[in-house]
């Protein structure tokens, strides 16, 4: 097989991804791609298996040798001129990204609506690159009816990755304060106090948040049928800080609905990783690349596809366990 070209790959989530690759599939060859060649050398070197690239998004040819090949294109950084999404187009690989936000989506979808047939696009701008939609899934299995899905993340300042994410960031900022939430099965946007929100930790502490524009709440809301879902956010100190430990990543799933016997059900749980979010992240793509190049599941048509559409959520909950992640139940009120 043809390595994975992965733009990004010396920075957290690329190379997250690309050490999550080689664990499950040692043969696969990888392209670690970035600015700066001598750190995507060393993080190619200590995976083995893998050749470093300078890459440069600003151009069309992305600064490549013209005689790359690739099975694939990852953009693990934002693909600001969509040169690795023509790049894939043009030769008929899928493609991976994470950066984009709800209402920056716009010109990823127009490209690939405009070339539907050319190639398959995981669009996994997801909270890490879809995990939380794909956990909510698995336990949305218990009901029978889902009526509300609130997920609550907490964020910690020292865990924002590295220039790259920062910057993301602060575009994804800039562009809205709104949030969108789906109200009684509308999609609304909210702002002011019907936007602000508490999130509250692990441990109990209430952090201010806000609702915020994640292709999480579509996904969750169009997967699941739940006619309210809200996805808040808060940046602070996660609980294991407060504790004296590492910043850790944690998300709180609420699931309301009836079970399969038409009874009222509620459940609450958190997502945790004492690490961060970078293994968390790096494993989202991982899921994706794994399912987009064949290595499990059929083979994916060309066209336009969401994190949820692709990997089954069972397997993915699967391998959160496996890298370290905890899920705990959560008190049953707010």
């Amino acid at each position: 097989m043809k390595p994975v070209l992965i733009m990004g790959g010396s920075g957290q989530a690329g190379a997250a991804t690309a050490s999550t690759l080689r664990q499950w599939h040692p043969t696969l060859p990888l392209t670690i791609a970035g600015r700066d060649l001598d750190r995507a050398q060393r993080v190619a070197d200590k995976l083995g298996g893998a050749t470093a690239a300078t890459i440069d998004l600003r151009r069309s040819d992305l600064s490549l040798p013209a005689d790359h090949d690739h099975s694939a294109v990852v953009a693990a950084v934002w693909d600001s001129c969509l040169h690795g999404l023509r790049h894939a187009q043009n030769r008929g690989l899928p493609y991976l990204s994470i950066s984009n936000g709800l209402t920056d989506i716009a010109p990823e979808v127009i490209a690939g609506g405009q070339r539907a047939g050319a190639a398959p696009i995981l669009l996994a701008s997801h909270w890490y690159a879809g995990l939380v939609v794909l956990a909510a899934q698995d336990f949305a299995k218990a009901f029978g009816r889902l009526d509300t899905i609130q997920v609550s993340a907490v964020l910690d300042e020292l865990d924002s990755g590295g220039p790259a994410a920062l910057e993301d960031v602060q575009r994804l900022l800039t562009v809205t304060s709104a949030g969108l939430v789906r109200r009684d099965g509308v999609f609304t946007w909210v702002s002011g106090p019907d936007a602000q929100a508490e999130v509250v930790s692990v441990d109990g502490t209430v952090l201010p948040g806000q609702s915020i524009p994640t292709l999480d709440l579509p996904s969750l809301a169009i997967a699941t049928g739940a006619p309210n879902v809200r996805f808040d956010f808060a940046v602070g100190e996660s609980a294991s800080r407060r504790r004296g430990e590492a910043a850790s990543t944690e998300v709180r799933i609420d699931l309301e609905g009836a079970d399969l016997t038409g009874a009222p059900l509620r459940t609450s749980r958190y997502l945790i990783h004492p690490e961060g979010q970078r293994p968390l992240t790096g494993l989202g793509i991982a899921l994706g690349v794994e399912r987009l190049l064949g290595l499990r599941g059929g083979a994916v048509t060309p066209g336009i596809h969401t994190p949820e559409a692709l990997i089954d959520p069972g397997y993915a909950v699967e391998r959160m366990l496996e890298i370290g992640a905890t899920f705990v139940d959560a008190p049953a009120h707010r």
